[in-house]
């Protein structure tokens, strides 16, 4: 087995890191996230992070109606692109996914939740070429162009094509084009590349089988 070409970044991971609680919410490496924070609780997290490593994450709970109870211990850290702060002292922030994380333990719970992380590497258990495949084969699954989405989708496919790594364009379609939750959350705690992008060409085929009506 090798890690995959996402597992190294050139930034440093802190051993903290702030989270902030979200039902049914799964960030991925590479992605873009838009919040509005407002609680309390997440105005404090928000001024913590910027006044360190500009990072937090989300976690989710476990059954998505328990918002205070046991998180799901994958997450992905963020790192604050840009934040606007509004007079009423809420502020919109745009969250970049950076790399797959593992809670290990919980420095502090409250005002907000602090973690205690570590890396999570993606493995490969078999050829490049045959992740290759795997990768040409989810972007043929993509809403086709002609027919759906037109110019948008057009620049999407010759955008991911050009990616190098299977494992960022794999994480970029679980994002945009998984819907169901619980197929969200096994394409985020997945660490085998073959196996997630098993999971992604099930949920595209879904999404084919009703595409256009």
């Amino acid at each position: 087995m090798e890690e995959t070409c996402h597992n190294h970044p050139a930034f440093r991971l802190p051993d903290t890191m702030p989270v902030m609680v979200l039902g049914d919410c799964y960030l991925f490496p590479g992605c873009l996230l838009p919040l509005f924070i407002f609680e309390e609780r997440y105005r404090l997290m928000l001024a913590h992070a910027l006044r360190t490593d500009r990072m937090f994450c989300i976690g989710t709970p476990e059954r998505s109606t328990d918002s205070r109870g046991e998180l799901i211990t994958v997450s992905t850290a963020g790192l604050i692109r840009a934040c606007k702060k509004q007079e009423d002292g809420t502020s919109h922030v745009m969250l970049q996914g950076m790399r797959r994380i593992q809670f290990t333990g919980w420095q502090q719970e409250k005002p907000f939740r602090l973690a205690e992380i570590e890396p999570l590497p993606t493995v490969i258990e078999t050829e490049p070429d045959y992740v290759n495949d795997l990768k040409q084969r989810s972007l043929d699954l993509l809403p086709d162009a002609a027919h759906c989405a037109g110019e948008a989708m057009k620049n999407l496919r010759a955008a991911l094509i050009k990616i190098e790594c299977p494992e960022l364009v794999c994480d970029i379609l679980s994002y945009h084009f998984v819907r169901r939750p619980a197929a969200q959350r096994s394409l985020l705690v997945e660490t085998v590349l073959e196996r997630r992008y098993d999971i992604l060409l099930t949920e595209l085929e879904r999404l084919q089988s009703g595409e256009c009506g």
